[in-house]
């Protein structure tokens, strides 16, 4: 849509071919149908949150940023407001009319828009594109263009359309695809771990629904004996493992680090969660000393509630080895040490991502060298174009994603 709309502001006749009945299913779906927008930190600080080739952003932001997309919907009337973590939502926390302002403006500049129309074929004439072939209601025709962009979007969601369509059109092109896996999913636990008499698998699903608000987690890779990433913020438990917004971060670094299938395979990632990030040791040591002294005649498992939520008070003491109906007051220095290192170290086995169905994006697509990013246009065919989630580029969770969806179709739109 970006594309379509900056192409026509050109003086372009244009043409946007959609597979679906309606423009912009996607984009509804985003930020939980409220639709992140954007981000409303400093554009030159957006390349750090993309760890999937951040550094090809660099032209397209400088033609279009994240002040742009919220100044073209102000514009247009929508309002909008910032919110946690400097994302930028619509006032009206709708998506649709996010989409609304977009098919307006198509409307507005006379854009031929094809609905229900899949493109079978992109022609060309000696490395140069000359038009597409399409298919709608059983017919197939052919459509001349001297420019064509492709826009078809990742393969995660695919109900949406991103089926990966686009893939298969530039790989007949000559391109080549980067591995395609997924990118802000959810992580599955595994149930073969050791570390405590009970797997990580059934500690989540004991837990399942239970939502952590400002904890600290670290992601280690116990082979390097390294720490691959660090994140603090939200998660949840599910009856598969984890999930939740520092979840999604974490997967977004993990599917590009060397080897880790083999790792995941192996045990040899883990989830280690701080519960008490605010606590250092000693801190958190007076801290249930106090509560201990205050709960003394209470039974261990009676007298936590006010360290921990409810649902968590049974894992816990289950891998602390502290048997629940013993007196608080008979709970020894050591043992209350013990429960200490856990609240700090609370660590899990992760085994691999849940399916590319359930990614939020796509890590891999056009190969970026392929691409002269001052345009967008491959090197390989003249005429080609590319935009959004089909190319090799993938953000952290934010509104990152969309803005680089905005950069790269305005950069092309207007190339």
């Amino acid at each position: 849509m970006m594309s379509a709309i900056t192409s026509a502001n050109q003086g372009n006749n244009v043409i946007l071919i959609e597979k679906q009945n309606m423009l912009g299913k996607k984009l509804l779906i985003t930020g939980k149908g409220r639709c992140n927008i954007t981000n409303n930190i400093p554009i030159e600080d957006f390349i750090k949150n993309i760890p999937g080739n951040g550094k090809f952003m660099y032209s397209a932001f400088a033609k279009y940023n994240n002040r742009d997309i919220i100044k073209f919907l102000n514009d247009n009337g929508l309002k909008t407001k910032v919110e946690r973590g400097d994302r930028v939502f619509p006032c009206s926390n709708k998506s649709k009319d996010v989409l609304e302002v977009f098919i307006k403006e198509i409307k507005k500049l006379n854009i031929k828009v094809m609905l229900n129309c899949r493109v079978t074929k992109i022609l060309t004439i000696e490395k140069r594109v000359s038009g597409v072939e399409i298919s709608r209601n059983g017919n197939t025709e052919q459509l001349s263009a001297d420019k064509i962009i492709i826009a078809t979007g990742g393969k995660s969601y695919p109900l949406t359309g991103s089926t990966g369509d686009g893939y298969e059109m530039a790989k007949k092109l000559g391109h080549s695809i980067t591995k395609i896996r997924p990118s802000l999913v959810p992580m599955e636990c595994s149930n073969k771990d050791t570390k405590y008499n009970i797997s990580s698998l059934d500690m989540s699903r004991q837990m399942q629904g239970l939502s952590l608000k400002n904890v600290k987690i670290t992601v280690l890779d116990l082979e390097k004996q390294k720490n691959i990433y660090t994140d603090f913020g939200e998660m949840i438990f599910t009856h598969f493992g984890v999930s939740g917004p520092i979840i999604l971060s974490t997967s977004a670094i993990l599917v590009r680090y060397k080897e880790v299938e083999r790792l995941f395979n192996n045990n040899k990632i883990k989830l280690v969660i701080d519960l008490k990030p605010a606590l250092k040791d000693e801190q958190l040591d007076l801290r249930l000393q106090r509560d201990f002294l205050q709960n003394k005649n209470k039974l261990f498992k009676n007298g936590l509630d006010n360290l921990l939520p409810q649902k968590m008070i049974n894992t816990i003491i289950q891998i602390s080895n502290i048997d629940g109906n013993r007196p608080i007051n008979t709970i020894t220095k050591e043992e209350r040490k013990r429960l200490g290192y856990i609240l700090k170290n609370f660590e899990f086995s992760i085994k691999g991502f849940r399916s590319i169905d359930e990614a939020i994006i796509t890590s891999g697509g056009i190969n970026i060298k392929e691409i002269n990013p001052n345009t967008m246009e491959s090197k390989l065919i003249k005429g080609l174009y590319f935009a959004g989630e089909i190319i090799d580029v993938d953000a952290y969770t934010g509104g990152f994603n969309l803005q680089i969806a905005y950069s790269t179709g305005y950069t092309a739109g207007i190339s």
